[in-house]
């Protein structure tokens, strides 16, 4: 369930990512772009009103053709919002105006789009512009990873968690440790015994703790966890297996920071030393599933497949488990069909092939072939879950990444079982002599 709930937040960042790029390359005349973001938990009332009042000033705009554009943009924001009983619970975000892209090439035309984000926006916006904005998607895209925190030494524990700029206190406790020389009297030997046994029940209490609040349905939910004091007991806690969760030493963010302070000063001082750690935390895992399927084509175990053609006809046969794709690869899925036959074929083409005229018209007859085409990454977003694989987005930022994209084409897949390509080939080799191109 955590892993359906992690990819389809992955599917949603990339399509508001999507999104962002292909409203960022739009430009309208005049202030005709308005951008309408209702934050969560507002009376959509209120912002009726608003879009009501800012149509009525909208008759003072001196250019005849920006105040149509303008009224007419606000009129079908006005009209949507009377379909919403009440805001909803991310609050909607909508994006009007006359619109054309940056080079001008193609003639204005009315852009309307409505959608509620994955996650809630803090603030309500309105703003009527010559573009439309953006920035405040963007920062959900920013802020979307959860980290733990373990602030720990001599004194207590606190366990917060941080999520953008989101930071909570989830428990915090103290304790009193003895310190290492006892007073004239006891044994000491005896003294150091129950020195170091209290000092053991603690970082167990603490390793306790941490699996609670940091576990929920055998899962960590946290991205990654941060652990920090000004004592050696950090590390005595997660050096041991006994004491401290696999599950939370696979996410431990290295390494072990040294601070001045305990408590919530502590916990401040920690997210400032651990920031630039964080940022790096989705390379690193990024890293780590292109790594995996770089070991699987390197032992050649036939559980791996790459390249369009061959993932084409794995995910056919129900065979891949984990689709793996260049968040921006450029590919589009053509659906070619001659009308008198009727028969069609599908093809990806990269978009300098897609520009081969030839692929448009029947070779023997002359015939116009029916042309249905559209990006292969929305085509995949739709349809992956269909074929029972997962879908993992990677950039080209790491080493690793590059690598992927340049040498294997951008797109790979991890396989259930063993599939023969070879024999794939060959068939299609015959099959393609049938074909009515």
């Amino acid at each position: 369930e955590m892993f359906q709930c992690e990819e389809d937040t992955a599917i949603e960042q990339w399509k508001l990512r999507r999104l962002i790029k292909s409203l960022d390359a739009s430009s309208g005349a005049g202030t005709s772009a308005i951008t309408l973001i209702v934050r969560s938990g507002q009376d959509i009332t209120l912002t009726n009103q608003k879009v009501k009042e800012e149509l009525g000033e909208a008759t003072n705009i001196k250019s005849r053709v920006n105040r149509g554009s303008v009224r007419s943009a606000l009129t079908s924001i006005q009209q949507r919002l009377k379909r919403y009983g009440k805001t909803p619970k991310n609050g909607p975000v909508i994006f009007c105006g006359e619109m054309s892209n940056e080079d001008g090439r193609e003639k204005e035309k009315k852009v309307f789009i409505d959608f509620e984000p994955f996650k809630p926006i803090s603030r309500s916006h309105y703003l009527c512009d010559s573009r439309f904005h953006t920035e405040y998607l963007a920062k959900l895209l920013e802020d979307d990873d959860k980290f733990g925190f373990l602030i720990m030494d001599g004194n207590g524990s606190l366990f917060g968690t941080l999520q953008g700029n989101y930071k909570e206190v989830l428990h915090k406790f103290n304790v009193d440790l003895p310190k290492k020389h006892g007073r004239g009297g006891q044994s000491a030997l005896r003294f150091a015994r129950l020195r170091l046994e209290k000092r053991h029940n603690y970082v167990g209490k603490v390793g306790e703790l941490a699996t609670q609040f940091f576990i929920s349905g055998d899962r960590p939910n946290i991205k990654g966890l941060i652990v920090a004091g000004s004592a050696e007991l950090k590390s005595d806690l997660t050096t041991n297996t006994d004491l401290f969760d696999l599950r939370l030493a696979a996410i431990l963010i290295p390494p072990l920071l040294d601070i001045s302070y305990g408590g919530e000063p502590g916990f401040n001082q920690a997210i400032e030393l651990a920031a630039e750690r964080m940022a790096n935390v989705k390379i690193i895992q990024e890293k780590k599933v292109i790594s995996k399927f770089l070991d699987e084509v390197a032992q050649d175990t036939g559980k791996s497949c790459f390249g369009i053609k061959d993932v084409i006809h794995a995910l056919e046969t129900g065979a891949v488990e984990t689709l793996t794709v260049w968040e921006n690869l450029e590919m589009e899925r053509l659906s070619i069909c001659n009308p008198h036959r009727g028969n069609r074929q599908i093809l990806y083409l990269t978009p300098e092939e897609a520009k081969n005229h030839d692929l448009y018209r029947d070779k023997d007859s002359g015939v116009e072939l029916d042309i249905e085409s559209e990006p292969f990454l929305e085509w995949i977003v739709d349809t992956c879950r269909g074929f029972g694989a997962k879908l993992q987005f990677v950039s080209d930022r790491s080493n690793e990444g590059h690598q992927f994209c340049k040498g294997f084409g951008g797109v790979g897949g991890l396989l259930r079982y063993r599939v023969d390509f070879e024999v794939f080939n060959d068939v299609a080799s015959v099959d393609s002599d049938d074909e009515f191109m």
